[in-house]
């Protein structure tokens, strides 16, 4: 089994699914525009070969440079799991006449405006929007759905760029931010809860479901410096109150015509128990949700999804022993984190239940929060009875503190 795989070392949990490939016996011949001799060292034993490319978002010259790289050489799939790569994946696979995803399919989970519009062709909830490319064609898209309303790119991932906007003046206040995106969806907003349907699919069905809590919104994580992001997968994810999340999920990947691999999709649950849906990618989830999914079933999605890609077998038992809690931490102040407040505290009280603890040491700059929900470190807990993973959780979102100068 040959495998090009585009990106095999960025964002840095490529590295994982680089390893899962060769794990599952796979021949990887990587494709990225890092260097050669900047790649991690944690990566290099799983690639076979390896080509640099000027620009790796240059789909037509990465097109051309892979195809002339792999002339002569048998190729069995063309992978990609990071967003911005995953249409120039499905163009290479049709120059090739390879097996996977069409380029159009793909599309309609990256185009959040063309998704829509297949989703709702499909009789389902999906909320009121429009395509808008200029400032009149945004304020004319407000007029239509009213406020409150959200305006993010529409090939964008996760809330980059996303905002919340409630009434005219701040719309007026938001609009010079959207002036580098080329292209953005005007939306309705939708009150209620916020969750994610994740799968591991094979040829649209899927062999591995999870849906995870946000706490709060990503919108409202995205917005208030203060917060620290609590992301929870739900254990008992099969409950009436959630099932209409599950039916929904799973009636998008087949409006959508999925086919193999991950789906990170995010929906909305209101306050009279309507599924609403809000966006799909097919890829998986970024901010270690792939790691909570793991650790919520004690297996290795990583190697899972390559077992699929590769060979369509998933072999991992899919019982759901956890619910496992992620906090991102965010620094008071800016420059260098000078000291961490309560996590030997939060650590005792956790004991065996913490598994992860990754927050940023004092003397290390701290990130752009705006720029990257991993901000300044997280920890993560998981436990089998959800109150106490959620009490955990908060226990560190409130208990910890870090401070930067």
């Amino acid at each position: 089994m040959r495998v090009v795989f585009l990106a095999p070392s960025f964002p840095p949990e490529m590295i994982q699914y680089t390893r899962g490939l060769a794990e599952v016996g796979a021949t990887v011949y990587g494709v990225g525009d890092a260097a050669r001799e900047a790649l991690p060292r944690e990566v290099r034993p799983y690639l076979h070969d390896y080509l640099q490319v000027p620009r790796i978002m240059d789909e037509d010259d990465v097109i051309e440079r892979v195809t002339a790289w792999m002339r002569g050489k048998e190729v069995d799939r063309v992978l990609a799991n990071w967003e911005p790569l995953v249409i120039l994946a499905a163009r290479i696979r049709e120059r090739w006449g390879m097996p996977g995803m069409s380029t159009d399919a793909v599309r309609g989970f990256r185009d959040k405006e063309l998704m829509k519009e297949r989703v709702r062709a499909a009789g389902l909830r999906v909320p009121r929007s429009r395509r808008v490319r200029s400032e009149r064609e945004i304020r004319e898209a407000a007029e239509f759905i009213g406020y409150p309303l959200i305006l993010k790119p529409i090939a964008g991932a996760g809330s980059a760029d996303t905002y919340r906007v409630g009434d005219k003046a701040e719309l007026d206040r938001v609009i010079p931010l959207m002036r580098g995106v080329q292209e953005a969806s005007c939306e309705e907003y939708v009150e209620g809860e916020e969750f994610t349907f994740d799968t591991v699919c094979v040829e649209g069905k899927p062999v591995y479901e999870n849906i995870a809590a946000y706490l709060p919104k990503p919108i409202e994580m995205r917005s208030l410096e203060w917060i620290s992001p609590v992301i929870i997968t739900v254990r008992e994810m099969y409950q009436p109150r959630l099932n209409p999340g599950v039916e929904l999920g799973r009636n998008v990947l087949g409006a959508l015509g999925m086919g193999t691999g991950f789906t990170h999709m995010e929906w909305f649950l209101t306050p009279k128990g309507e599924a609403v849906f809000g966006e799909i990618g097919c890829r998986p989830g970024g901010g270690h949700i792939v790691d909570q999914m793991n650790y919520t079933s004690d297996i290795d999605l990583f190697r899972e999804w390559a077992r699929v890609a590769c060979w369509g077998a998933f072999e991992a038992p899919t019982e759901r022993k956890y619910n496992a809690g992620i906090v991102f931490k965010r620094a008071q102040g800016q420059g260098r984190i000078t000291r961490i407040e309560g996590l030997g505290n939060w650590l005792k009280e956790a004991g065996k239940w913490c598994v992860e603890e990754q927050l940023l040491r004092p003397g290390t700059r701290r990130r752009d929060w705006k720029q990257t929900l991993l901000s300044d470190g997280h920890v993560m807990v998981r436990h089998p009875d959800w109150a106490e993973a959620y009490r955990l959780s908060f226990a560190a979102a409130t208990g910890i503190k870090m401070y930067a100068e």
